[in-house]
């Protein structure tokens, strides 16, 4: 099944804890802090594998969870760093933030690589914070907490051309006849009900790759029939073959209804260079309307060719001259991609509320400093409240009027205020 769109819950891993641990050895009864440092937790990463052409498998698998750094050990051992998940998309899938709405990345060539999510760094060992006035420390740092987001995920497939028109224009038919696609075809409004892609070998030299757009009615910018869904396929295309019913009541009108739904949804569309031909010439009734419309075409600057996509007529002459198009029509530009990662936040942007219970400290990098405690080592508490000392949570719960002994929520601990 065709699916462009999907929403994915990623979660990189948690950075390995540092750990708290002396050198015991025969005969050295003060070995000295050998803690190890803890591994880094795997990062999450999309990469575009060519052979894929569709979002399907993100319908059974909604979750991706990197795998946490382990845990540091004696003698200095640094924790196994985690290997990182790397999730096979297709090319052409463009990478939202779900929640913010933010552009991460357009991946568009084989093998391209984006890190949505960052595995946390290993915490720290008590090896690190020996002093000549502290020789034997219980101080250690766990890891960074993994990173988690909601992706959107959006298909826009790639293709030299897009074959556009109205339902029962032909569409499928031209493509089936041309390439070695095998879409539905059927008389009847909505036949395709997705995309289809067909690779057009006209020499040995020369291949096209063509994309079957459904069929588009008045409305579909807004949604209407298959509306939107289909539309942003289009964006990718370099050339339009801009295909006319031609058992149609009026095939003009139909051209020009069409051209303005692509105008409505992306301005840039109607730039694109149009062939427009004329389906079903093989037909009597439609090759007597050919002057006429051949004509109120020309009016409107065009050169439309006629066709039959059922008795293969003028089928190589159409893909030739959407060839002579290619070679002077603008490469797709690839969206500058967006850095995921920003420098971590700023551990003095904090904030302090009163709420039920107590005092919330909110802040990204001070509820990160929390989640890296050991708490049950005094020397890491001792740190942490240095901390807030230092960057101004104490003075800021001050001026709030927080009060001895009321409980200050910091992320998902909770601590109790002493002045």
């Amino acid at each position: 099944m065709f699916i462009d769109e999907a929403v994915i819950y990623v979660r990189s891993g948690k950075g390995g804890d540092g750990f708290v641990h002396f050198h015991r050895e025969k005969y050295v009864p003060r070995g000295g802090p050998d803690g190890g440092d803890g591994g880094r937790g795997g990062d999450v990463i999309l990469e575009v594998v060519p052979t894929l052409n569709t979002l399907s498998p993100f319908r059974h698998t909604m979750k991706y969870i990197a795998a946490d750094g382990a845990k540091g050990g004696v003698n200095n051992q640094t924790g196994r760093s985690a290997e990182d998940l790397v999730i096979p998309v297709p090319p052409g899938t463009i990478v939202h933030d779900q929640d913010s709405g933010e552009l991460l990345g357009d991946l568009v060539t084989a093998g391209q690589r984006l890190v949505v999510c960052k595995g946390g760094r290993g915490g720290k060992g008590n090896q690190h914070y020996a002093t000549s006035r502290n020789q034997a420390p219980r101080i250690a740092e766990k890891g960074v907490p993994a990173q988690e987001r909601n992706l959107r995920l959006e298909l826009k497939l790639i293709a030299d051309v897009g074959i556009v028109g109205v339902p029962n224009a032909g569409k499928s038919s031209l493509l089936a006849a041309v390439t070695r696609a095998t879409p539905k075809i059927g008389d009847y409004p909505f036949t395709t009900l997705e995309p289809n892609l067909g690779v057009a070998e006209l020499n040995m030299d020369t291949s096209l790759v063509l994309a079957d757009i459904p069929g588009l009615v008045e409305g579909a910018h807004q949604g209407v029939g298959l509306g939107v869904a289909f539309l942003r396929h289009i964006q990718r295309t370099r050339v339009l073959i801009h295909l006319l019913d031609g058992l149609s009541e009026d095939p003009v009108a139909d051209f020009t209804q069409i051209n303005s739904e692509l105008a409505y949804f992306d301005p840039l569309l109607v730039k694109k260079p149009q062939v427009v031909a004329l389906n079903k010439i093989d037909l009597p009734e439609v090759t007597e309307r050919w002057p006429a419309i051949k004509k109120a075409l020309e009016e409107r600057g065009y050169q439309p060719m006629a066709i039959s996509a059922m008795a293969r007529t003028n089928l190589d002459a159409l893909l030739w001259k959407v060839v002579e198009l290619l070679q002077t029509a603008p490469m797709y530009e690839v969206e500058a991609e967006v850095p995921v990662y920003r420098p971590e936040e700023d551990i003095h942007d904090f904030t302090v509320a009163k709420e039920a219970g107590g005092w919330r400290v909110s802040g990204k990098g001070i509820e990160r400093a929390a989640a890296m405690t050991y708490w049950e080592y005094e020397g890491s508490v001792r740190r942490f409240q240095r901390l807030m000392e230092k960057i101004g949570v104490d003075e800021a719960l001050r001026e709030a009027g927080t009060q001895e002994g009321e409980t200050v929520f910091i992320g998902d601990y909770e601590l109790e205020w002493q002045d």
